[in-house]
């Protein structure tokens, strides 16, 4: 695939991933909602190969991003597990749901709950 050695098309994906990374220790958001549509809009993937980039993309920066808090001593290891490991039964559905429903709807569902995220920071 010669697209991915081309330079301008890796220079996207770092843009990506630094603008990702920087919401992400800024905010504690970055992953889903930056890398999945920077790399549907600008690199043209498909919803179903942009959320499974973003995925593996998130282990790395979730993993960062909590060396580095923890350092700040930011993390209440027992209160994330109690949110992380329920999650794991989430991800098996929504992985699973993810291959029956069409893209469309994908990317419908995605944009209701970006929308809804951002009139619930501005209104709160």
């Amino acid at each position: 695939m010669s697209e991915g050695l081309d330079k301008s098309y890796m220079l996207k994906l770092a843009v990506i991933g630094t603008a990702a990374g920087v919401f992400s220790g800024l905010l504690g958001v970055g992953g889903g909602t930056v890398i999945v549509p920077l790399l549907v809009l600008w690199l043209g993937y498909g919803e179903r190969e942009a959320t499974g980039t973003s995925l593996s993309a998130i282990a790395v920066i979730a993993a960062m991003a909590t060396i580095l808090q923890g350092a700040y001593g930011n993390v209440d290891l027992a209160k994330g597990l109690l949110v992380g490991l329920p999650a794991v039964v989430g991800v098996l559905i929504g992985a699973w749901l993810q291959q029956r429903v069409p893209t469309e709807v994908i990317g419908l569902l995605f944009a209701v709950v970006l929308v809804a995220a951002a009139v619930d920071l501005v209104l709160t």
